[in-house]
C-alpha cells in the first residue's frame, strides 16, 4: 500500500504526531509483528503527546514567568525553613483545583521568586493557566487601563486565569485608585481562582501598607482565609557567590 497519500492527507489535517509515528513504524520491521491495535494505539499516543507538549509550550509561554524554575530542582540544603512535605503537596495542584491561594514570604535574596515560578511551573505543566505579575507593575498596567477604557476587559482576563503570581506585594504602599484596582482583582479571584503571592513584608505588616484600612481588611480577608502560608527564615542570601567547587545555589528572587 502506498502510505504517501496518507501521510498527505495526516498533514493536511495537521495530525504531524501521527505521521511522525507512523514514518517511524515504517523504518522498523519488528513493529510489523504487532497486532494492528497496538500499532494504530503507538500512532494515536504518539498525536496526543504531541498536542499535549504544545499545548503546555503555549501555557509555559504565556505565563510570562520571570526565571525559569521547576520544583525538581529545590535546594533543601539551605535552611530557609522549607518544608519538603508541604512542597510535595503543593506539587500535586489540588491548591489550584480547590481555588486556595499560596503565600511565600521572606527576605529578599532567599529565593521567593524563584520558588513561586517553580509551583506556578508545574501548575502549567499540569494544564492550568498561569500568569506572573509583578505588583508595581500590575499596578501601572492597572492605572493604564483605566485611562484607555480597557480595564473591565483587562480585569476580566485576569479573573479567568487559574494561577495568578502576584510577586513583590507590599515593595510599595497601595493608596488612591491603587489599592481599590488591586482590591477588584483580589476579589474577582477568591473562591474563584488561585492567587500566589510573595512578599518581602511579614504577613503581620501587611495591612500598614494599605491606605485605606477598610480596603486593608478586605484585602488581608480574600488574601488569608484560604492560603498555605511558606515563611522563609532569615538566612545567608542565596544571592552570594559560592565557592568553585561547591554545588552552585538555586535563583534566587
Amino acid at each position: 500500500m502506498l502510505m504517501q497519500p496518507t501521510i498527505e492527507m495526516l498533514n493536511a489535517m495537521r495530525l504531524g504526531g501521527m505521521v511522525t509515528e507512523l514514518e517511524a513504524q515504517m523504518e522498523r520491521p519488528d513493529v510489523a509483528s504487532l497486532p494492528f491495535e497496538d500499532r494504530f494505539g503507538l500512532i494515536v499516543d504518539r498525536e496526543w503527546r504531541q498536542r499535549e507538549e504544545r499545548r503546555t509550550n503555549k501555557r509555559l509561554k504565556a505565563a510570562h514567568f520571570k526565571v525559569s524554575a521547576c520544583l525538581e530542582d529545590v535546594d533543601y540544603r539551605h535552611r530557609r525553613g522549607l518544608d519538603k512535605t508541604v512542597l510535595l503537596d503543593l506539587g500535586t495542584c489540588r491548591w489550584v483545583a480547590a481555588k486556595r491561594n499560596v503565600i511565600i514570604t521572606g527576605a529578599t535574596g532567599l529565593g521567593k521568586t524563584w520558588l513561586a515560578c517553580a509551583i506556578a511551573d508545574r501548575a502549567c505543566r499540569q494544564g492550568f493557566t498561569c500568569e506572573y505579575k509583578r505588583v508595581p507593575r500590575l499596578v501601572e498596567e492597572l492605572a493604564m487601563s483605566r485611562a484607555d477604557g480597557s480595564h473591565l476587559k483587562f480585569l476580566a482576563r485576569l479573573a479567568h486565569i487559574d494561577l495568578l503570581v502576584l510577586d513583590d506585594w507590599g515593595l510599595s504602599p497601595l493608596t488612591g485608585q491603587a489599592q481599590h484596582d488591586m482590591l477588584e482583582v483580589v476579589d474577582d479571584r477568591n473562591g474563584n481562582r488561585s492567587t500566589l503571592l510573595t512578599s518581602q513584608l511579614p504577613i503581620s505588616k501587611w495591612h500598614d501598607m494599605v491606605g485605606d484600612p477598610s480596603v486593608a481588611d478586605a484585602l488581608l480577608d480574600r488574601l488569608l482565609q484560604a492560603s498555605t502560608q511558606i515563611v522563609l527564615k532569615k538566612a545567608e542570601s542565596l544571592r552570594k557567590e559560592t565557592p568553585a567547587n561547591d554545588n552552585p545555589a538555586p535563583k534566587a528572587d
